[in-house]
């Protein structure tokens, strides 16, 4: 398969604030948050995504960095926005306390303000969390993503396994719902990848039982990394994509 165009990278600022050099076009946003102009990147989900404090960001600090580093262009997308400076793009769409229903309610209108090429999508831990409906949560989960296949056909959607926690019980349940998910997944067509984020974490990866981190969100960034590049379609504009295909 062939992999995306690579540019030359400019990596500054403090703690590696990442502006990479393509052509006349700056890769960092010139106001962080906003477009850079790059391959659309929507991260969605809870407050992992969010990045529950004391670290505002989450994994994507550490993404977008690598991101960078490797040469790929990236605007990540989405109606909220937080991070910190060495995170050179802060939109998202993390909702902190959320459910895989709650996202459902909201995804047309939010595909349809940002328009996203790829979608990182990790989703679950609140239902368990709030014992809301368990036993339905994988089908929700399918809902979900036939909502978004439907509404961006040509997007790639990438759905990762929920990680670990540290209460017996709510891990237990953890464990039945991911088991779930790749059944979920390997229904949806080729453009639906299965992340298997929660093998990348132990409970020792987590801050508070639940949320990960700093290294813990370190490793989910590096997972989701080397998701993105296994299928280079996911960070290619698809205008190329559709050049590359004639």
């Amino acid at each position: 398969m062939q992999q995306p165009t690579r540019r030359s990278v400019i990596v500054t600022g403090a703690l590696a604030t990442a502006a990479v050099a393509l052509g006349r076009f700056p890769a960092s946003a010139a106001v962080p948050g906003q477009s850079n102009g790059g391959v659309r990147v929507m991260p969605l989900g809870d407050s992992i995504t969010d990045g529950f404090t004391p670290y505002p960001g989450g994994y994507r600090v550490r993404l977008w960095q690598l991101l960078a580093a490797g040469g790929y262009t990236v605007d990540f997308v989405g109606t909220q926005t937080n991070g910190p400076t060495a995170l050179g793009d802060r939109d998202h769409e993390g909702h902190s306390g959320w459910r895989i229903d709650q996202l459902d309610t909201n995804i047309n209108t939010w595909l349809g303000q940002t328009d996203p090429r790829t979608v990182l999508l990790l989703i679950g831990t609140n239902d368990l969390n709030q014992n809301y409906d368990i036993a339905n949560a994988p089908r929700r989960l399918s809902a979900l993503i036939d909502k978004i296949r439907a509404a961006k056909p040509r997007s790639e959607l990438f759905v990762a396994t929920i990680p670990p926690q540290s209460n017996a019980t709510l891990e237990g349940r953890v464990r039945a719902y991911n088991a779930a998910i790749p059944s979920v997944v390997a229904q949806k067509g080729s453009r639906v990848h299965l992340v298997k984020m929660y093998d990348a974490l132990t409970t020792s990866d987590l801050a508070d039982g639940i949320h990960p981190t700093k290294a813990g969100y370190e490793k989910m960034a590096s997972v989701w990394f080397n998701a993105l590049r296994s299928v280079p379609s996911s960070l290619a504009p698809l205008a190329a994509t559709r050049t590359a295909a004639r």
